[in-house]
């Protein structure tokens, strides 16, 4: 599962293989959470709220990259949000 990006303490990871809907994980320390990518909803995980708020800042800036990636199965690394 590679790291697409870091950032703040967060990394963001997607799989080669995985179940739809499309979407990423994000840890960040010892929380974890898989974000949806097309509307940002929580599927599983515990994420501070803070580091749960950027993590929602830096997909909704990077849906259409995160989509073709998961499509395409092509990753990879993204610029952190700064």
């Amino acid at each position: 599962m590679p790291v697409i990006s870091e950032f703040y303490g967060i990394s963001v990871r997607l799989y080669y293989k995985e179940h739809n809907p499309p979407h990423i994980h994000v840890s960040y320390g010892e929380y974890a959470s898989e974000i949806r990518i097309d509307n940002l909803e929580v599927l599983e995980g515990n994420l501070p709220k803070r580091a749960l708020k950027i993590a929602k800042e830096w997909i909704a800036i990077h849906q259409k990259e995160l989509i073709e990636m998961w499509d395409t199965k092509k990753f990879k690394t993204i610029e952190p949000l700064i």
